[in-house]
């Protein structure tokens, strides 16, 4: 059994910093089809082994960075990711799970999966109001002004419209366009653009929107959200978003088994390559409306919806050199600088090694020839060496024992697959890695203040830790590079707006070990202040909700340490938010705590979501599923036989949304 939790370990530790290279630092390390064997390998041992859940665990993550052009806008309704899938038997496993999550025949709508800029759309009385881009999901960048110059998005709808709903689709380039452009560039002697995919995403950060109008964009559409819209499935809701006006995609195929999709993917693996747009897989979801709120979501993704990836392409090249990166929290990352290379669409320079047990295993030296693939837009990834090509001097690389930044000697704990530079205080990218955590758009938001102003204030001595920040002047600020008094001024004024940030967002910010997003909330929600949970002891962090060993180890430890605890009353005394607030702490009650809820069916005094609210405001917890550990269950109309009988089978009592709603009545 430790044998298990070791490898469960292992894998969360390489996929949290392969998240973290990706969705932060913009600079991934593992192709995409890479991650997704190995967070499919994770969450297969998790599911095998709930004892060692962990609500941090990758597995549970929404990963993803917002950028910092234009005003940021919460979703109403969140922009979630997809799972992927490459296989028949992904597909297969999927549609069991699902099976057991709902009752009745499941029809499929499939839909060709557009490479672009993904955005939503607001509609209210038929005009298009507001255009955000995806950001981190939960909320992203307000591109209206240039999104209006797209000819293929409506201004005015037509017909049968909603009084109000958001549209989701991509913006993307088609090849004609691309091409042009590209064209036109050569002409004047500019660079030309690398692929359209990029270049329709950096066509929305455009601050002029004149200049985005001569582009020629386009915007695919293929997804209503709101409530009331009028529509029962995912197949009638393309037709009727095509009534309004929308330019939603006719290579949508309703189907009726797995059979029927996989025919759809085999049909387009090929067919693809005659599209005017860049495609790389199908979208399946499930094509009951109905059933795709029964299914609900994870915390990553809808359960409902999959995706299908066709296969990454690769090609060979030399391995000029290896270096070493250092990452927030010590760990080394090793990277194959490449000798350049094209590959979908863009030259590759540098790809991942991942760590020293990696490099052991493939044998990759210096002057290799080796195979690199690359899926979406990420950093590639080595997946072998070419031996027939290998120089006759050849040597085994040898991997660092010492930080390439401080010289630290570096050190590997059991069960982990990375090295870490130990000089927490001392080494220039760790402390420029927890500043840059702490100032990002899911933390604490500090407008006017980058990642490459981080480091130069760091390398200018002006800040060591992210606690120094609050004593910055305008004047310090102003001998910088690139620096004039209006950033300057921006920059301090935006340090100053952080002290409003929640207190569930500055523990996050903190950058605890393990602390994500969810966590910080629970353990706001739970303690209430950072005081409390400085106090608290492992064993009072493990009985909180979701809170397992490991999280608990790690909180105790960074409170443990003198210097943070020092950065925290500063952060205090600085006016930084360390308590959940009179607002936050309104509405909530313990009236739930220690229960498991399973909501079901259709409700019409409040929306499940608004009732799965409801619940975890009560100190509850929702589950998707009927098991012996459920308290009882809300049940609406429509509830499926199957989990009616289940329930009276486990003995579960059943209660409708009125009983419910008296229930927690203060």
């Amino acid at each position: 059994m430790n044998d298990v939790k070791q490898k469960i370990e292992t894998l969360r530790n390489e996929l949290r910093q392969h998240n973290y290279n990706y969705y932060v630092l913009d600079n991934a390390t593992i192709s995409d089809y890479d991650f997704d064997i190995k967070l499919k390998e994770l969450q297969a041992l998790e599911d095998k082994h709930p004892e060692f859940f962990d609500a941090n665990s990758p597995t549970q993550r929404v990963g993803g960075e917002v950028t910092k052009n234009f005003e940021t806008i919460p979703h109403e309704y969140r922009m979630y990711s997809l799972d992927n899938s490459y296989s028949k038997e992904d597909l297969e496993d999927w549609e069991k799970r699902i099976k057991k999550l709902v009752d009745g025949d499941i029809a499929y709508t499939c839909e060709l999966k557009y490479d672009g800029a993904s955005i939503s759309l607001t509609y209210e009385d038929g005009k298009l109001v507001k255009a955000v881009t995806r950001g981190d999901g939960f909320q992203g960048d307000n591109v209206t002004a240039n999104v209006k110059t797209i000819k293929s998005v409506p201004l005015q709808l037509k017909g049968d419209y909603p009084a109000k709903f958001d549209i989701r689709g991509e913006i993307i380039l088609p090849f004609d366009g691309f091409n042009k452009m590209n064209e036109e560039r050569i002409e004047i002697g500019e660079e030309p653009y690398r692929n359209p995919r990029n270049t329709a995403s950096g066509s929305l950060k455009l601050q002029d929107s004149a200049e985005v109008a001569k582009r020629p964009l386009e915007c695919l559409l293929y997804n209503l959200t709101g409530t009331n819209l009028g529509v029962a499935t995912q197949f009638e809701s393309l037709d009727k978003a095509r009534e309004w006006g929308f330019k939603v995609p006719k290579a949508a195929k309703l189907a009726k088994s797995i059979d029927d999709v996989l025919e759809f993917i085999d049909f387009w693996n090929e067919e693809r390559h005659a599209l005017p747009y860049e495609t790389d897989g199908v979208v399946i979801k499930v094509n009951s409306l109905q059933q795709q709120e029964e299914l609900g979501y994870t915390a990553k993704a809808p359960r409902w919806a999959m995706a299908y990836k066709f296969k990454a392409e690769q090609v060979s090249t030399k391995l000029n050199s290896i270096t070493y990166q250092v990452g927030r929290t010590g760990a080394i990352t090793p990277v194959a600088n490449l000798e350049p290379v094209e590959l979908a669409g863009t030259t590759v320079k540098r790809a991942s090694l991942h760590n020293a047990d990696q490099i052991e295993k493939l044998d990759i030296r210096v002057n290799d020839t080796v195979y690199v693939e690359k899926g979406g837009e990420i950093i590639p990834k080595v997946l072998g060496v070419d031996m027939l090509q290998r120089p006759l001097d050849s040597q085994p690389t040898q991997y660092i024992t010492h930080c390439p930044e401080c010289n630290t000697e570096l050190i590997r704990k059991a069960g982990e697959a990375q090295h870490y530079c130990p000089n927490y205080n001392g080494c220039n990218p760790q402390i420029i890695g927890r500043i840059q955590h702490y100032i990002s758009r899911k933390a604490m938001d500090i407008e006017g203040l980058g990642g490459e102003t981080v480091a130069l204030l760091v390398n200018n001595g002006l800040i060591n830790n992210y606690s120094d920040l609050y004593e910055l002047t305008k004047d310090q600020v102003i001998p910088l590079e690139r620096m004039a008094e209006k950033s300057a001024e921006n920059l301090i004024n935006g340090i100053e707006k952080s002290k409003s940030i929640p207190f569930e967002r500055v523990l996050y910010a903190l950058g605890i070990r393990y602390v994500g997003e969810t966590v910080a909330k629970k353990l706001a929600k739970h303690y209430k202040s950072i005081d409390a949970i400085i106090e608290a002891t492992e064993d009072a962090l493990v009985n909180v909700d979701e809170i397992g060993i490991k999280i608990a180890e790690s909180v105790v430890a960074f409170f443990h340490s003198t210097d943070n605890k020092t950065i925290v009353e500063r952060l205090k005394s600085f006016g930084v938010q360390l308590e959940l607030s009179e607002e936050a702490l309104q509405g909530q009650t313990n009236i739930l705590e220690g229960q498991t809820i399973v909501v079901t069916g259709v409700f019409e005094t409040v929306s499940r979501t608004e009732l799965k609210k409801l619940i975890e405001d009560n100190g509850g917890k929702v589950s998707s599923s009927i098991s012996s550990k459920t308290s009882f269950i809300v049940a609406g109309d429509k509830m499926g036989p199957s989990k009616k009988e289940k329930a009276e089978k486990l003995n579960i009592n059943l209660i409708n949304e009125a009983e419910f709603l008296q229930k927690i009545e203060k």
